[in-house]
């Protein structure tokens, strides 16, 4: 079952995806890839599907893309988050058992909910903005990290997000203040990360990097990395996605999300 609530009178929607046979009192909100141009409907709804077979409840959520600019995803994905948790009793959920998920850009957007704390214009507006906004747990899928270096990050997802062209000098610092392998401290909530060696739109480092910067904050990670598989796979499942070595990365999320005792 299906239900789209709107996060802001402007528009912006979140779907609700509700299994059939709940399992699990945890929740998962989910932020499509797209270099923050668009939403990959198989990183969203293919993921809460996937999600949903396995008794757990999730969200896929229709966040502001080009040619909006930071900070209006990262305020729609507060607001995602604080909005599952003021009404956690509605979706018969733990208020203190939900992940954000997100993919490629929409990994991105993820690491900065986990690691960005500054206030953002906008926020405050009602008794659903007093909830926690931080995710208890974060879901990497193949992520761009880093907006600084142009060796290994993704060049359009930070152009698209901070509004101007690295390669042409850009606002470095805005892109090291929206870099998890930065900011990442002792509250970054934990992270269950995958990538490809071989990904040849988002490299590898980026994953990599921030698994350092982890480690050395002192924050759990769980990280997969496959030999090989084009970068966008989602749940590398699908026609024209398929990589059955790299698809383990599903069940492996499964187990780890049994790990938490969730």
């Amino acid at each position: 079952m299906t239900e789209v609530f709107e996060l802001w009178e402007n528009g912006t929607t979140m779907t609700y995806y509700k299994p059939e046979n709940k399992t699990k009192n945890a929740a998962v909100v989910i932020f499509p890839g797209g270099g923050y141009w668009g939403r990959a409907e198989h990183e969203g709804k293919s993921y809460a599907e996937f999600l949903n077979k396995n008794g757990i409840t999730a969200f896929v959520v229709d966040y502001r893309v080009h040619p909006n600019r930071f900070p209006l995803p990262l305020l729609d994905a507060r607001r995602a988050m604080r909005y599952v948790r003021h009404y956690a009793d509605k979706f018969g959920i733990d208020k203190d058992k939900i992940a954000a998920m997100g993919s490629s850009a929409g990994g991105h957007l993820v690491s900065i909910l986990s690691t960005y704390h500054k206030a953002i214009e906008g926020e405050g507006v009602d008794n659903i903005d007093n909830e926690k906004y931080l995710p208890d747990k974060q879901i990497l899928c193949y992520p761009v990290i880093n907006l600084y270096d142009e060796k290994i990050t993704h060049i359009g997802s930070g152009d698209a997000l901070v509004g101007d062209s690295l390669l042409e000098g850009g606002n470095v610092e805005m892109r090291k203040m929206l870099s998890a392998d930065l900011i990442a401290d002792e509250n970054t909530p934990d992270a269950f990360i995958w990538h490809t060696f071989n990904d040849n739109v988002v490299n590898v480092q980026n994953t990599l990097q921030y698994a350092t910067r982890l480690r050395n904050v002192g924050v759990g990670a769980e990280i997969h990395i496959y030999p090989y598989g084009k970068h966008g796979l989602g749940l590398a499942n699908e026609e024209g996605r398929m990589e059955p070595h790299a698809a383990a990365w599903g069940d492996a999320l499964i187990k780890w999300i049994q790990l938490l005792e969730w």
